[in-house]
């Protein structure tokens, strides 16, 4: 099995749909905890208009921070939606860009105000300055699954901008469920036929727990060739431009089915826990994740596959 990589994006989708500021220092500790849990990337933020999302106000102060304290063996990704956002990515240090464009044009329209073939004219030279500058790029396809919106998507359209990245020459490819509208089935046949458009392409996935399949559709993309798996502390996020804005998958709910699996088993859960906690101590309400309610059964013994029920 290909190395599979874990993606922390609390610190932006876990937080850009909340109310209540978090204070520069919180989410350092967050960072921290999670860098030292040992999750391969964390997304810091986005660069996006602090007045249309307010939590992302200190996303360019976060990055000049670890600059100067940078955790070791995390890669500090950040999310941006223009060139001016690049820009300021690119003076504070950021070590990979993500970037992506919605299939839906009615979600593209709320989150960029451009229809999706405009938004991903934008991106594509965004994506080529990244990578000329020496840094990572991941670049997603929003609503891949579905739209609150428009419903339904067309696969097809999926695939027709996902080839017109590879021609740009990114080598990530990430599938965002915005909407939370994926189910297994759909998730092993997309996945399927991006593979079959490049075998050599890397492939992230991004699913929100709108309707409760988000580990099931985590576990449908990793037997179709996925290796990048995008999470949250605790089950936080949502877009605030989608019609219902839930959860991600809770990273430490991710990490313990795989724990389970004999997968992952470097990254330490307890840790992760206690990030989650302290997340929900500071929100002052339980989340959505389950193994911070139920415990890790992640020591139990396992028996072994195969046998007679």
């Amino acid at each position: 099995m290909n190395t599979i990589h874990l993606h922390e994006v609390g610190p932006r989708d876990g937080l850009q749909v909340e109310k209540k500021t978090v204070p520069f220092e919180e989410k350092i500790r967050w960072i921290e905890g999670s860098a030292s849990a040992g999750m391969d990337a964390i997304q810091v933020g986005s660069f996006v208009n602090p007045e249309k999302v307010p939590q992302m106000a200190d996303t360019d102060q976060l990055f000049q921070y670890f600059a100067a304290h940078k955790p070791g063996g995390v890669t500090l990704s950040g999310l941006v939606l223009n060139a001016r956002g690049l820009e300021r990515g690119l003076a504070c240090g950021v070590e990979m860009f993500c970037m992506g464009v919605s299939a839906s044009d009615t979600h593209s329209r709320k989150n960029t105000g451009m229809s999706s073939n405009e938004a991903q004219a934008v991106i594509l030279p965004m994506a080529k300055q990244a990578l000329a500058a020496g840094k990572k790029v991941q670049a997603s396809v929003q609503s891949a699954f579905g739209c609150g919106f428009e419903g339904p998507i067309d696969p097809q359209r999926v695939l027709t901008l996902v080839k017109t990245y590879l021609e740009a020459g990114v080598r990530n490819i990430s599938l965002a469920d915005t909407a939370g509208h994926a189910q297994p089935h759909q998730v092993a046949e997309l996945f399927s036929a991006i593979r079959a458009l490049d075998q050599k392409v890397e492939l992230a996935c991004h699913f929100h727990n709108t309707y409760g399949l988000g580990l099931a559709n985590c576990f449908a993309a990793l037997d179709n060739g996925v290796t990048w798996f995008e999470s949250s502390f605790g089950g936080l996020g949502g877009c605030p431009f989608t019609k219902l804005p839930a959860g991600n998958v809770a990273t430490e709910d991710l990490v313990h089915s795989f724990q389970r699996l004999g997968l992952r088993k470097d990254i330490d859960l307890p840790a992760l826990l206690e990030v989650a906690r302290q997340v929900a101590s500071f929100f002052e309400r339980e989340l959505p994740g389950f193994i911070l309610k139920s415990g890790s059964i992640v020591d139990f013994h396992e028996p072994p596959t195969g046998g007679s029920l």
